[in-house]
């Protein structure tokens, strides 16, 4: 088989990516190692920026999730027992968020891709990437005991932080920047109404809480435990009720709680890989980075990724020009690199670090206090929650 552009990942970047090349007129093929019913089953994130929501917007996805997704205007930080809104809105200059599950977007991708007939292989088994430095890289893959090849002009790796593509990577062309939180996500979804009308960010002695939502009658909540529990330990009664210990009073009655339909813990980690690009081999979202998810940026980041490989690509074919190519790592690990400061730094502000006693409460706290009392205190964290642009500080003539 013959292809343009050979993308290793079925999840939300793979597809996105994929979509916007089909619109360009520019042929790919999507390898994906698990099942279609695998990749939808996955929880993810929820909350898109407007930066995201152009790109889906672009590649022809807005429809439903304008239709579905709820428009945030802000949001909550709880502390000392007391709820304060960050209006985003008003800080930004009228930038707003949209929770929309991730789940969701990769379901709308999924049937635009199968409406389009073009060709997505799952359960591809044995994913090898070939002379990626070359001008001529192909890839080869294991389906129903057969062995395929397909030869390409550009591979990109989108197939997330254990995927084959940064793998195929030699050691010494790379370089990796890691930092491994001592805590986890339990997180928690059910068919409940939401506590509140928009997100609760909770800094609590007890650990860190968050109160999310993926619409109006399906809630996610997460709750900070010690990378040394499992599920075992938190039946869903326990659940909801450390859930309520961490809340304020109001909110705490307010919880409508339920059965669960999925829970899970995860663990959190800041990771990136530079450069993302090799030869004719470019790393998308999960692949090169990795974010906490208490700053939402995930998700986010992988579109800009996209993005910018989308226009890449597209000037390739269409300008015969790789200024894009060329510039494609630097100009994503900036962008990368600031919303990992970001979620390292809102992380830091709102979980319990193990060992570092009371004084860091109290630390925490008044750089709370501080940041909900000062105009730019919070519209720094409003500008960098609901997004810097794609072209933030390039500089102009």
């Amino acid at each position: 088989m013959r292809t343009q552009v050979v993308i290793v990942g079925a999840g939300p970047s793979g597809l996105l990516l994929g979509q916007l090349l089909h619109k360009a007129g520019i042929d790919n093929v999507i390898l994906e190692r698990q099942s279609a019913e695998y990749v939808l089953g996955r929880i993810r994130a929820g909350v898109l920026e407007q930066v995201a929501v152009d790109v889906l917007d672009e590649a022809g996805m807005g429809e439903r999730m304008h239709r579905e997704g709820l428009v945030h205007e802000g949001f909550d930080l709880l502390f000392q027992g007391q709820r304060h809104r960050i209006d985003l809105k008003r800080l930004t200059g009228g930038k707003t968020v949209l929770v929309y599950g991730q789940t969701e977007v990769t379901r709308d991708l999924m049937a635009a891709r199968a409406a389009s007939g073009q060709t997505s292989v799952y359960e591809a088994q044995h994913v090898t990437l070939h002379d990626h430095d070359s001008a001529h890289p192909w890839v080869s893959y294991e389906k129903d005991g057969q062995t395929h090849r397909i030869d390409a002009d550009f591979i990109a790796g989108c197939d997330g932080f254990h995927g084959v593509c940064r793998a195929s990577v030699p050691r010494s062309a790379i370089t990796e920047y890691e930092k491994v939180y001592p805590f986890g996500w339990l997180g928690l979804l059910a068919d409940t109404p939401p506590v509140h009308e928009e997100l609760i960010y909770v800094n609590s002695p007890r650990g860190f809480a968050l109160c999310s939502m993926r619409s109006r009658t399906r809630s996610r909540y997460y709750l900070q435990v010690p990378l040394s529990d499992t599920l075992d330990n938190w039946s869903d009664q326990a659940f909801w009720d450390e859930l309520r210990r961490r809340l304020d009073p109001a909110a705490a009655e307010a919880l409508v709680t339920g059965p669960s339909i999925e829970k899970s813990i995860a663990p959190l980690r800041s990771f990136v890989s530079e450069p993302m690009r090799f030869g004719r081999l470019l790393l998308a979202g999960d692949a090169a980075h990795i974010v906490p998810p208490t700053g939402a940026k995930g998700l986010n980041l992988a579109a800009t990724d996209v993005k910018y490989l989308a226009d890449a690509l597209i000037e390739h074919y269409q300008e015969r020009s790789d200024a894009g190519l060329d510039g494609y790592s630097q100009r994503c690990l900036r962008r990368i690199w600031r919303a990992e400061r970001f979620s390292w730094w809102f992380t830091s502000l709102m979980h319990r670090f193990p060992g570092e006693g009371e004084i860091a409460q109290k630390f925490q706290e008044a750089e709370l206090d501080y940041l909900i009392h000062s105009e730019a205190g919070a519209r720094t964290i409003a500008e960098n929650y609901v997004g810097l642009p794609l072209d933030f500080g390039v500089r102009r003539a």
